[in-house]
């Protein structure tokens, strides 16, 4: 009985960054052996167990074969006779298949710290197509390490596309890696390898079919749309926004796939357009509200929080409230934060000035000032405290408007 940790630990160890987790697999063994010495057993399709004093996981070394479609479809063999190099070959790729034993010496069969040395992302094993998780899980390396995908391994996804693999993907799997690839350093890599391998237009055909589609090219000297949205998202990411302002940096432009080819490359009516799009994406991934409603406000409404210096007072406080901002003012704050990457996610224009964001934060401010109660109190009939509020709302926003922009004051 040997233990070895394996996976992702040993290929961070590797590639100096911090491990979180260890998981490690058992040579030798049974789970009777396993259950004598105190582990306790906790798998449900094989045999994984938790150690007694660190609850780490410990799997059984183990052989599986392809049963069905999608990622459930496998039948796992595990006995005392499965070897370490036979358990390492059924994994995703070669820089994956590294274990490592107690006294730090390797087993690397399949070539795994070439790899890592070559900065670059390949299948152990014909296998591999066996699993369309796989497909997500590379795209979602490619952008955390920026490693290189190598050619007959993106051959290979492109096969499992063409034969369906990717229509048995789950929403939950599919959200599940989606978020972790949206989190890392340079998300825009992940959408990238997927569209090079034709599974983000299985997963993602919304987002898919945004590139190829023109934009102006006095505000966007970007290759085409779909170039864009992936600048927006790098942008966020850059500066280390949460989950949900770089899903809906992703997504604000979705209505410029619909907009009609006789009028490219404007794009009139393309808030409107992308809030069908969006809602569809997410009830089909089953996306978290939280992530779904930002994104809405941001397709909606980002093009009038761009023309804030434009906006009367009683159209600012109607954009206020149509982003329930005076309820929800962190969402708010979330959502200029997605208009300032949509600004600066531009070709030449990375470090734009954006001062939209702080008048909007000022004027929000301004709105929130208004004491609504002492409002109410002075209205001698209540059915007018509404308006009477919406009143007062208006003035404040007024006044700190002509403290931004006191040349509108002059005659």
């Amino acid at each position: 009985m040997k233990c070895y940790i394996v996976g992702g630990a040993v290929r961070d160890r590797l590639l100096g960054l911090p491990v979180a987790d260890r998981d490690w697999v058992v040579v030798g063994a049974t789970p009777e052996m396993m259950q004598a010495r105190g582990f306790r057993s906790v798998g449900k399709d094989f045999p994984v167990f938790l150690h007694p004093q660190t609850q780490e996981e410990y799997a059984l070394a183990r052989t599986e074969r392809k049963s069905g479609r999608g990622y459930h479809g496998f039948v796992f063999h595990t006995s005392p006779e499965v070897t370490l190099e036979e358990d390492l070959i059924r994994r995703d790729l070669t820089i994956n298949a590294i274990a490592e034993d107690e006294h730090g010496a390797l087993t690397d069969p399949y070539g795994g710290q070439a790899d890592l040395q070559a900065r670059l992302l390949r299948h152990v094993s014909p296998a591999f197509a066996e699993d369309p998780v796989r497909i997500l899980r590379l795209a979602r390396f490619a952008a955390r390490f920026d490693f290189a995908v190598a050619e007959e391994t993106m051959q290979l996804m492109r096969d499992m596309v063409a034969a369906g693999e990717a229509d048995a993907l789950v929403a939950e799997r599919v959200w599940q890696e989606l978020a972790k690839g949206l989190m890392t350093a340079r998300p825009s890599r992940m959408f990238t390898v997927l569209r090079d391998c034709g599974a983000l237009a299985r997963l993602l055909p919304e987002l898919d079919a945004l590139f190829g589609v023109p934009q102006r090219a006095d505000y966007h000297p970007e290759i085409d749309t779909g170039d864009h949205v992936m600048r927006v998202l790098d942008y966020a990411a850059a500066c280390g926004q949460p989950l949900s302002v770089r899903f809906a940096a992703l997504m604000h432009d979705l209505g410029k796939a619909r907009t009609p080819a006789d009028i490219l490359p404007r794009h009139l009516g393309h808030e409107a357009h992308g809030e069908a799009p969006l809602l569809a994406l997410c009830e089909r991934l089953r996306v978290p509200a939280d992530c779904r409603d930002l994104a809405r406000l941001a397709t909606l409404y980002h093009t009038k929080i761009h023309r804030a210096a434009e906006l009367r007072a009683d159209t600012v406080l109607r954009l206020l409230r149509d982003c329930d901002a005076l309820r929800r003012p962190e969402r708010f704050l979330q959502l200029l934060d997605v208009c300032l990457a949509d600004a600066r996610g531009r070709l030449h224009f990375e470090t734009c000035d954006y001062p939209q964001a702080e008048w909007l934060r000022q004027l929000l401010a301004a709105a929130q000032s208004v004491d609504a109660g002492a409002v109410a109190r002075d209205c001698a009939d209540k059915r007018d405290i509404p308006q009477a509020v919406d009143r007062a709302r208006v003035a404040a926003i007024a006044a700190c408007r002509r403290q931004l922009f006191p040349a509108e004051s002059q005659p």
